[in-house]
């Protein structure tokens, strides 16, 4: 077979090429937004433990719209619904 048929989704090789530049654009973009940060004052060790608090957040929040949700279904509501109940906004 052609290394063609093991591309994935059939993408192009120049797909490909194109996917590899995005992504080396955005690490040499998130590095000089560390550098930035680090010559604002900020260590190495309080971003990790920010990027993990933020994980973390992400993870509750996930949790809270999925009891929203199945309290919906159960309720016969929709979930923008249930968010004047609870004091939620529509951007929480």
């Amino acid at each position: 077979p052609s290394p063609k048929s093991f591309q994935p989704n059939g993408a192009s090789e120049e797909a490909l090429r194109c996917e590899i530049e995005e992504l080396k654009q955005k690490d040499l973009s998130l590095d000089q937004e560390i550098a930035q940060l680090l010559s604002e004052g900020y260590s190495l060790e309080e971003l990790d433990k920010h990027i993990s608090l933020l994980h973390e957040y992400n993870e509750i929040k996930d949790a809270g719209q999925m009891l929203l949700g199945k309290l919906a279904v159960i309720r016969g509501v929709t979930t923008k619904q249930l968010y004047p109940e609870y004091d939620l906004e529509l951007s929480d």
